[in-house]
């Protein structure tokens, strides 16, 4: 039987663990992956933590297998699924757990993995790299103009950074100071994080600041809006939309589609996009990869890769 990284109750650590359960099926439009990598987010744990998606109402049937993200071949298609073939080497959102030998993906929120791409870098594109590219892309920006993008060292802001300087923008990240040369890498002036980060922005750009993608909320998203004249150029991944909107702004509206993916793979094959991996797991040691993520001390991405 093959083998799923799961968590069997909502709590901590505590509940997860590495089993065998029963290959999935897949359902009308729908398709089945042969998983060669999966993404490490921190969704994961938060919704091992009890997190619910809005509008979510079913009570979950443990155990649950862990990841939002994965790439690999296709093994089966679903009832209705057009423009895919068993053998296809795509990538895409996962409808049940990408932590496991095979996950289930729906046709719509999945994409054919160019050659040039490794299935490690496809694996972080549906949730940090796609996310990045829809909030950039919502912000509208004219080439020439400047974003700020706060948690700008993490896997979507990082992204968020790339993608801002493909569109032409010039990009300032907030992250911490131990993350600022890898901020500096990716083409942004680094703001340290901390109390004050309104003065230490207008002190770096002069000609103020035209967007804001925040991805970190709370006061840090506050102090970021007082930098905008027009609020409807702030956007947040990193609170929830009443708190954004009596600042003027919106959540990020995710496309969720693979019109997305297939530009995030693209800038990826150019090299405008780095997913900077920058650290790898078996699938027997998934629980450590999460926690990289889960302790707040990764940088870029984390990936799990899954034997052939």
């Amino acid at each position: 039987m093959p083998k799923a990284y799961v968590f069997t109750r909502y709590g901590g650590p505590e509940t997860e663990a590495l089993v065998e359960v029963d290959r999935p099926r897949p359902g009308p439009g729908e398709l089945l992956l042969a998983v060669r990598a999966a993404g490490v987010n921190p969704v994961d744990w938060k919704l091992r933590n009890g997190f619910r998606r809005p509008g979510e109402t079913d009570a979950p049937a443990f155990p649950l297998v862990f990841g939002n993200e994965a790439a690999g071949v296709v093994a089966e298609l679903g009832a209705g699924v057009d423009g895919f073939a068993v053998g296809d080497e795509v990538f895409g959102n996962t409808v049940a757990g990408g932590y496991a030998e095979y996950a289930l993906l729906p046709a719509t929120v999945t994409a054919h993995k160019p050659a040039e791409l490794s299935f490690r870098d496809a694996a972080t594109l549906p949730v940090a790299a796609a996310t990045a590219y829809d909030g950039v892309r919502q912000l509208d920006l004219p080439a020439g103009a400047t974003v700020l993008v706060t948690g700008a060292g993490g896997g979507v802001g990082s992204a968020a950074v790339q993608i801002a300087r493909a569109f032409g923008l010039h990009a300032v990240g907030v992250a911490s100071e131990g993350k600022k040369d890898f901020v500096e890498s990716l083409g942004a002036v680094h703001i340290p994080s901390g109390p004050d980060l309104a003065a230490r922005v207008r002190a770096v750009a002069s000609d103020g600041i035209d967007g804001v993608y925040d991805l970190v909320g709370g006061e840090v998203l506050a102090e970021a809006a007082t930098l905008l004249t027009d609020r409807t150029k702030l956007v947040t991944a990193g609170a929830p939309a009443p708190v954004v909107e009596k600042l003027g702004g919106n959540r990020v509206e995710r496309a969720r589609d693979a019109t997305v993916l297939d530009a995030v793979a693209q800038l990826v094959v150019s090299g405008r996009l780095d997913p900077h991996v920058t650290q790898t797991f078996p699938l027997d040691r998934a629980g450590e990869a999460l926690r990289r993520v889960e302790d707040g001390h990764a940088r870029g991405k984390i990936v799990i890769e899954v034997a052939a």
